[in-house]
């Protein structure tokens, strides 16, 4: 008999006039990694959430048994208690707290007289060394990068004793290598006995990284595969999640350029906001032809997200210099508005926190630059 840490029976979970998961089962052998997989609306994020309580007993049908008892979750409190925790794709960090705050935030080391922080901080760099992460624990998250942030997600969940760790899309900002550094440690941790699921969208990487992989669609759970020997290939999982074979992956696309540039850098210096001595873009020189995509690539760190948001009228750096032409004409786009107005549009790596002013209408925020009266993309409100 199969050791299984988690069994979910019969979940079904409805919304007005949306039936988003039916009837589905899933088992979850102790310290395996487990995926999901599924395109968009099939289900697994709504899975997850029924699991970890975000979506609490009663408005779900079903039963999740945990270590063989069976659970009734009415918060995400009541999974932690327990050793279940989760990570939304859309982290859940404080921007203008430090790390070891957000670690421990709302799970706060106490002493004789409130919050002992020698202890915070002391507990948060252990567990900051455990995935990697060789800041300081007084650094604040909105001066780390998205990757960086993944991390310290992880970090606070060590932090509450996990014992199942589901990660909900953890690799969708982060590039290859980081992903790759993600998923190694997710293979380190099963070492030590944790269990994982896992939810992405990056098949390469579920092929990579999971012992089996349940596919759901349209709300059902159709199949789980064994790629305990990890030879479960791309075309096998797709085939699961869309019914059918694929047979073009990748349309073919012809290339067309004018060769006229449209954007040309030179020379482009970016300094730290906060620690302005540091240098984080050096004297990078390129130039964009019209009807080019022109990708930028490096590890944690390297500077690409620095270099587009400086060049998005400088809404980074506290020192930025260099040559910036549009169309053959230098320009000084000293501010987001003067970037909007002379054709530049940026979308922010962290959609959620920089990019969307979510108190606000879809309309509101569709219609925000020159043309209407809203806040800038690129800018913290």
């Amino acid at each position: 008999m199969e050791d299984n840490i988690l069994v979910m029976k019969d979940i079904t979970k409805e919304f007005p006039g949306v039936k988003a998961l039916n009837d589905v089962n899933l088992e979850v052998r102790r310290g395996e990694i487990h995926a999901l997989v599924g395109e968009n609306g099939a289900g697994k994020s709504t899975l997850m959430n029924v699991l970890s309580g975000t979506f609490p007993h009663g408005s779900y049908t079903g039963e999740i048994i945990y270590n063989g008892e069976e659970c009734n979750f009415k918060t995400v409190r009541d999974s932690e208690k327990i050793g279940i925790v989760i990570i939304h794709q859309e982290l859940a960090l404080i921007p203008e707290l430090s790390i070891g705050e957000n670690i421990f935030l709302g799970n706060e080391r106490r002493g004789r007289f409130g919050i002992n922080w020698d202890e915070t901080f002391a507990q948060a760099q252990k567990h900051m060394s455990q995935v990697g992460l060789k800041d300081k624990a007084t650094t604040l998250i909105k001066d780390i990068g998205t990757g960086k942030q993944q991390l310290v997600e992880i970090a606070k969940a060590l932090s509450k004793n996990v014992k199942l760790l589901i990660l909900d899309e953890p690799t969708s900002s982060l590039n290859e290598e980081e992903a790759r550094m993600l998923l190694d440690m997710l293979i380190g941790f099963k070492k030590e006995g944790m269990t994982s699921i896992i939810i992405s969208h990056k098949i390469s990487e579920i092929a990579y990284v999971a012992d089996r992989i349940t596919v759901l669609r349209d709300g059902a759970a159709i199949e789980t595969l064994d790629n305990s020997a990890h030879d479960v290939d791309e075309g096998r999982i797709i085939r699961g999640m869309v019914g059918r074979e694929l047979t073009d992956r990748f349309p073919a696309r012809e290339r067309k350029t004018e060769g006229d540039a449209v954007l040309e850098v030179e020379d482009w210096c970016v300094h730290h906001p906060v620690y302005t001595e540091k240098e984080v873009v050096s004297h990078v020189s390129f130039h964009v032809n019209r009807g080019e995509i022109v990708g930028f690539s490096g590890l944690q760190g390297a500077g690409r997200t620095e270099l587009a948001r400086s060049l998005f009228g400088h809404s980074y750096g506290a020192e930025v210099t260099g040559t910036l032409k549009l169309n053959g004409g230098e320009v000084n786009l000293k501010n987001e508005r003067a970037a909007i107005e002379a054709g530049l549009a940026y979308v922010t790596e962290d959609r959620k926190d920089n990019g969307l002013v979510l108190m606000d209408t879809i309309a509101v925020n569709k219609h925000h630059g020159p043309a209407g009266k809203g806040l800038f993309p690129g800018r913290r409100h």
